[in-house]
């Protein structure tokens, strides 16, 4: 039997992405992979807003400019072919939501993933670009070599971010196999 609310943690994204994003929003994919949430928040976001969305491998940006022209969506995006760490070297506008999937790419190669470094960096400049009650969303996939310590000093960090500036949440299947994804979502208060 399946569950009817508590599905999986990018359900649970996706739901909260569609409550916070509205047209006109300023909106970030910050690994952007195979373009499944940057298409989302191109719809979401409508012909006034815009999306930026990051990644370093040319198939996922590849992947994401043809899902984008099927759907008529790629005229709000802004495609990056670089770190997310360097996301203040292309936006300067304030963020409603920013959305990361760490891990690796699903259909490309696994031995290319996501780093505490250059990850806690994106984060920490994301919370600085986060409009008033703006949202981060985090999608820790740790199942693979390397993520058991990315999801660490993720989670250490937003857990010791000031209660006086964001509200952090943790949503974390305790009881399922296999290493689900843990969803993380902080909101930056007014």
């Amino acid at each position: 039997m399946q569950s009817k609310f508590f599905i999986k943690s990018t359900q649970i994204a996706k739901t909260i992405m569609e409550m916070k994003v509205s047209h006109g929003n300023t909106v970030l994919d910050a690994t952007m992979g195979n373009g499944h949430d940057t298409a989302f928040l191109a719809d979401l976001v409508g012909d006034e807003g815009i999306v930026f969305s990051f990644d370093i491998q040319d198939i996922a940006l590849e992947n994401t400019k043809n899902k984008l022209n099927e759907l008529g969506l790629l005229n709000r995006v802004k495609l990056i072919k670089d770190s997310h760490e360097n996301i203040d070297d292309y936006i300067n506008d304030k963020v409603d939501l920013a959305i990361f999937n760490l891990g690796y790419l699903p259909s490309g190669n696994h031995s290319i993933i996501t780093k505490p470094d250059s990850t806690l960096k994106a984060i920490k400049k994301v919370l600085e670009l986060l409009s008033k009650h703006g949202i981060l969303l985090v999608v820790v996939y740790y199942g693979h070599q390397g993520g058991n310590e990315e999801k660490k000093c993720v989670e250490d960090f937003l857990k010791s971010l000031d209660q006086r500036e964001f509200n952090t949440l943790k949503f974390d299947f305790i009881n399922q196999k296999n290493n689900p994804p843990v969803l993380i979502g902080v909101e930056k208060k007014g």
